[in-house]
């Protein structure tokens, strides 16, 4: 690789990623983990990097085969294969993607309408199309089933329960609706919640599946975006029955939640039962943080700032990552990684230079 990065190879192994997710034991070398990575920085990575041999866009497969061959490079021992994106449809604002930087440019960034969703009523609920897991196309993960290197693996994102809520409703509305319609908010829940269940199960069916992922953003900056109490009441029992399933099927469920949550993190490791916190930022609380207040009881997983990551020298980074992992390797229990997920207007070479110096801390 130019530039003088990756010169520490790393061969991916799954089993050793799980076993220090799961915090058995020293592993033998650092892993990394993200959330996903944004198709332009996957794209970018195969023109500058991966001559992706014995590859060709003509080939039906030719996207999976990719993930793979990213990934593989990138140094991760498993990757995101999404399926059910949008399966529940909700009303999207479109504009003109103006963040990223200049190679890595997508034509429109979307984001869900916070005042209004598609579920303003009963009648509404009545009319909506509630998708089914059977509505799900599954094919990517077939595919990947009878292909995954042996050494690879993959995960699906899952359990979004509040965000899907505050989609069919809006923010605005499901803020109101708790308490002019607690009832309608129980059944939208349900429906919601039982087809996040099923997912879980789907997902955990797939040998090449080795971690569920629930995703649900319940902050932001200074606070949970509902009252911890209706957190409590209303969203994790979905979580922790999701997290049943996985561990039912010897997975680890893992959490991807922004925001501030210090008032549900003990719902979160005790109720719930959470292997791992995924998403930190440093105006919240940094991982190191983190680290030192959890990592007893759960692992402990990314956070180097994405703001940082954004505007920071390579030497910054360096020093950042080093930092971090002299407290976040102790004890086992933490994977390196972004602060929330590889953003296309995250500048590549910082994005790789966190990655590298994550390579050569293996060999310390």
């Amino acid at each position: 690789m130019s530039s003088g990065l990756f010169s520490v190879d790393i061969k991916p192994d799954w089993e050793s990623l799980i076993r220090c997710i799961c915090r058995q034991g020293t592993p033998q070398r650092l892993h990394f983990i993200e959330l996903f990575l944004d198709d332009e920085i996957k794209t970018a990575v195969c023109d500058k990097y991966i001559p992706l041999e014995g590859l060709s866009k003509s080939d039906k497969d030719f996207d999976l085969k990719r993930e793979i061959a990213v990934h593989r490079f990138l140094g991760y021992d498993v990757f995101r294969v999404a399926s059910a994106v949008g399966i529940f449809p909700s009303n999207i604002i479109k504009a003109a993607d103006t963040t990223a930087i200049e190679d890595q440019q997508r034509s429109v960034r979307e984001w869900s309408e916070e005042h209004i969703g598609p579920i303003q009523s009963w009648a509404d609920f009545e009319k909506y199309l509630w998708p089914k897991v059977s509505d799900v196309n599954f094919k990517s993960l077939e595919w990947m089933e009878k292909n995954m290197p042996d050494d690879m693996g993959c995960y699906d994102l899952t359990g979004h329960i509040l965000e899907t809520v505050e989609m069919l409703l809006g923010y605005e509305t499901l803020c109101l609706k708790l308490y002019d319609e607690p009832e309608l908010i129980d059944a939208i829940l349900e429906k919601v919640g039982e087809f996040y269940i099923e997912y879980t199960q789907a997902i955990c069916d797939f040998s090449c599946v080795k971690l569920a992922w629930g995703s649900d953003d319940m902050g932001f900056k200074t606070s949970t975006l509902v009252s911890a109490e209706v957190l409590r009441e209303k969203i994790l029992p979905w979580h922790k029955r999701c997290a049943e399933v996985a561990h039912k099927n010897g997975k680890p469920y893992l959490m991807h939640n922004c925001g501030k949550l210090d008032e549900i993190m003990d719902d979160l490791i005790d109720d719930v039962k959470i292997d791992a916190k995924h998403s930190f930022e440093d105006t919240i609380m940094p991982v190191t943080e983190a680290k030192k207040r959890y990592g007893d009881r759960i692992a402990i997983l990314g956070g180097i700032d994405i703001d940082f990551l954004c505007r920071s020298s390579e030497q910054a980074i360096r020093k950042r990552v080093r930092d971090t992992l002299e407290i976040c390797t102790v004890n086992n229990g933490y994977c390196l990684g972004t602060g929330n997920t590889v953003a296309n207007y995250i500048p590549l070479n910082n994005y790789l230079t966190m990655l590298d110096e994550g390579r050569k801390y293996i060999t310390t």
